[in-house]
């Protein structure tokens, strides 16, 4: 799973991405300080695989990862060559999800860089220069295609599709929005726009504003209300205490969690809003080897799942031994839980269920 941060500068993107990853991007108060991108990869913290581990004596445990990857702040007129972001848009084009990072905390010491507060106003500034960057995409697109239309019927609609897109995104709606059918999308799909991604909006709030989740925070009210018309999640988080957390162990995390008056940190409230919106869940495998996660979208089959692990799994699937993780911790082991009959087969028709823990029987 990969997701692109994006943000005005100054907004705090940097500071959540080096607090999240741990990978030490330069943060400060100034606009412009991310000149490169930034890449992390961040293990998804799973307290099932913990007890799995522990069960099984593993001898490795894997947790399933989300790449972050944070570009430099977008500002408006950024597809006209100001700034520095639109440099980097490529980078986020093949992101699974947006993570667009939003400033809802006033403070006069920190510089913003259109001198106010305004989330809505700095949401459609970043949408309007992500629209520009997927326009110039489809204006390349279409100037292609345009050369095979004399000889090619599918190059025709595929022209038509896309001049019925590019009028979508003139408007200022984004791509995401674009209502077309299962065969019109195939031309849109490869072009990997910017605006048809998901996005996941992190509201950046100060400290005194994260025990009730910024449900005083009118800054924040605005980003819900926005997020629910355009089919978004929504998470509250202060990147300041994220930083402070990042240097702790977990007991310490807990505690310090604790006195804040929260129970999750951003990270855990990030990963939580990502599953939803892409549709994401857990299944398990464990052994003496390894104990490991693996990510699946909701209403995967079990040949499929397979294939997470190897593609010769799903090739050659026979059959599948599934328990729920929580069945099996009550029965402390593999062979009592087959003893009391929660060790069930399933066949190639089987939906997999998060905290499935598998075995998968193959033959190539």
């Amino acid at each position: 799973m990969k997701l692109g941060i994006v943000g005005l500068p100054n907004v705090g993107k940097s500071t959540l991405f080096n607090s999240i990853t741990k990978a030490g991007a330069e943060c400060a108060n100034y606009p412009f300080c991310t000149i490169e991108p930034n890449v992390g990869v961040v293990p998804i913290p799973d307290k099932r695989l913990i007890e799995l581990t522990k069960l099984y004596n593993s001898e490795k445990t894997t947790y399933a990862t989300i790449e972050f990857v944070d570009i430099a702040g977008l500002v408006k007129g950024a597809s006209k060559g100001e700034g520095l972001g639109n440099q980097f848009l490529a980078n986020i084009r093949e992101t699974d999800a947006i993570v667009h990072v939003v400033r809802c905390f006033d403070d006069s010491n920190i510089i913003h860089v259109d001198g106010s507060i305004d989330p809505l106003r700095d949401i459609e500034v970043i949408n309007m220069e992500l629209i520009f960057a997927d326009l110039e995409t489809l204006e390349k697109r279409l100037s292609k295609v345009k050369h095979q239309m004399n000889n090619d019927k599918e190059a025709k609609v595929e022209y038509e599709v896309l001049e019925k897109l590019k009028a979508h995104l003139e408007s200022g709606k984004l791509a995401v929005s674009f209502e077309a059918n299962e065969d019109d999308y195939k031309f849109i799909k490869d072009l990997n726009l910017l605006t048809s991604k998901k996005v996941i909006y992190a509201c950046n709030v100060g400290e005194s504003d994260i025990a009730d989740d910024g449900a005083n925070n009118e800054y924040v009210k605005k980003v819900r209300g926005y997020a629910k018309d355009h089919d978004s999640e929504v998470f509250v988080l202060c990147a300041k205490v994220e930083e402070d957390i990042a240097s702790l162990d977990d007991a310490e995390k807990e505690e310090f969690l604790k006195e804040l008056g929260i129970n999750e940190s951003g990270l855990d409230k990030l990963i939580k809003a990502c599953y939803r919106l892409l549709n994401l869940m857990s299944f398990l495998t464990a052994g003496e080897k390894e104990s490991r996660a693996w990510t699946i979208s909701i209403g995967t089959k079990a040949p499929q799942a397979a294939g997470k692990i190897h593609t010769d799994f799903e090739k050659g699937f026979i059959k599948a031994e599934v328990i729920n993780y929580k069945d099996l911790l009550d029965c402390g082991s593999l062979a009592k839980a087959k003893e009391k009959g929660l060790v069930r087969i399933e066949g190639k028709d089987y939906v997999v269920k998060d905290g499935d823990v598998m075995l998968f029987r193959f033959n190539v």
